[in-house]
């Protein structure tokens, strides 16, 4: 009885506003089924981080000191998985959607720029537009590696848009392009691509990129060997694994670990909150970036590009793709978007990589 008159005692507001955080994250995941292997862990992990005099916390902390502090070892982990999921047909049948995914990666610069404006030092400002990348474990990783004195915020605040999209992105779509806009057929002329190819790809990708932006090496790496996996063909069962087992199991300890970082008197700041405002700057900008691109290319086009392909540039796969599709099918019930706006994100998820290794190039040493 007295143990728990103390523990009662030990309560403070700030705690219960994250008890109350970490069920909205709870609720989203199970009510709305938004990224639940991610936003469930998550949610019950701040609530756990914040209960009084609890040991739970230290144990947590462990966990990120493995996982995320050491070496950045989920979130590069969790590229196997991501890599094996990705089919990069779509793309490499028709080259000119990467344009796309280069557009959609605006948001990064031009938050990096508002954050410097916020007064935020070029270290954490750089870390924060990264969010903009619409990629989890390549704002953990970019954090991480410029000792962003924010990384708890940033993580959430990746993550949450990521599951966020199917609410960001939609009116910032419909906003930016015509009815008549949204009900462009595009026809899938997808080529057979040959086995040679999908194998090719992944390895002059890394070397590429190795040789353009040698920081972001680890993230495309780990990224092309996933894919690599997927395309061999000799491996189909560890390919199945890293698709389903390897990638879950990573991201629900992601979600736990996130959550050690959650702790309300460290949370609850100001700062915190600007950052959760600068990351939704980011996807809209981001999305604005790609529909944009494809409505300038339709002015020289023949055979015009539906502009919400566009937003689909975001790494966010694949939830911005059937985003687009399904937005495509409420204009037009025959107007079927899935492959383009898959080979729009898949895109992408390299571009992103590509510009948390710029970021890097640009920016590390600069932390303290």
């Amino acid at each position: 009885m007295e143990v728990l008159y103390e523990t009662l005692l030990a309560i403070t507001w700030p705690q219960v506003a994250m008890w109350a955080i970490g069920g909205l994250l709870i609720y989203l995941a199970i009510a709305k089924e938004m990224e639940p292997t991610l936003l469930l862990p998550m949610g019950f992990g701040a609530i756990l981080v914040n209960l009084p005099l609890s040991g739970a916390a230290s144990v947590i902390e462990h966990l990120f000191d493995i996982g995320i502090a050491g070496h950045e070892l989920f979130p590069l982990i969790l590229f196997i998985g991501i890599g094996a999921m990705i089919d990069f047909e779509p793309l490499l049948t028709n080259p000119k959607l990467m344009f796309f995914g280069a557009a959609a990666q605006f948001g990064i610069f031009f938050t990096l720029c508002a954050a410097s404006f916020f007064g935020f030092e070029l270290n954490d400002a750089a870390s924060i537009a990264i969010i903009g990348a619409a990629d989890g474990p390549t704002s953990i990783f970019v954090a991480q590696e410029l000792n962003s004195n924010y990384l708890a915020p940033i993580m959430v605040a990746a993550y949450s848009y990521m599951a966020l999209v199917p609410i960001v992105q939609p009116p910032i779509i419909k906003l930016c392009t015509t009815k008549a806009e949204r009900k462009i057929r595009m026809v899938y002329k997808g080529k057979a691509v040959s086995k040679r190819t999908k194998i090719l790809f992944p390895i002059i990708i890394t070397a590429i990129v190795g040789l353009v932006a040698p920081d972001a090496v680890a993230l495309i790496g780990f990224l092309m060997f996933g894919n690599l996996i997927r395309e061999c063909g000799v491996l189909n069962s560890l390919s199945e694994t890293a698709q389903k087992v390897l990638a879950n199991l990573i991201t629900i300890f992601l979600g736990i670990t996130i959550a050690s970082q959650m702790k309300a008197d460290e949370f609850l700041k100001v700062d915190t909150f600007i950052i959760l405002g600068l990351g939704l700057v980011a996807f809209v900008v981001d999305t604005f970036g790609g529909v944009m691109l494809a409505k300038i290319m339709n002015l020289f086009l023949k055979e015009k590009i539906n502009p919400m392909i566009g937003a689909a540039g975001i790494s966010a796969f694949p939830m911005s793709a059937r985003v687009v599709h399904k937005l495509g099918l409420e204009e037009d019930n025959q107007n079927f978007l899935l492959m383009h706006s898959i080979g729009v994100n898949v895109s992408g998820q390299v571009a992103s990589v590509i510009a948390g290794g710029l970021i890097l190039a640009f920016f590390r040493g600069i932390g303290g």
